[in-house]
């Protein structure tokens, strides 16, 4: 079950658009709880991994970085897609 505010989540999968996969990318740049989330910036966590994997990831994972730190700040759950109207215009480049 997700959580429904900032404070419930007490794991990463806890947070609303986030899985196993996300929690692997997060593990290899040192997010290990979702309390790194509330301090981090979305588009700086998307530059590490991308640098990490030593690939360009799917602007999608950008979205749901985005989401994803929101959530964390106090914003309500929003699926990720609701991030990518944002994402092409503040990062029109990814």
């Amino acid at each position: 079950m997700k959580a429904k505010t900032a404070s419930e989540a007490n794991k990463l999968t806890d947070i609303p658009n986030i899985g196993p996969a996300m929690v692997r990318d997060f593990a290899k740049i040192g997010i290990t709880s979702p309390k790194h989330l509330a301090t981090a910036d979305g588009y700086d966590l998307y530059v590490k991994v991308c640098d990490s994997y030593g690939v360009r990831m799917d602007p999608c994972v950008l979205d749901t970085y985005l989401a994803a730190v929101d959530f964390m700040n106090g914003a309500p759950a929003k699926p990720w897609w609701n991030y990518t109207a944002m994402r092409k215009r503040q990062y029109p480049d990814i």
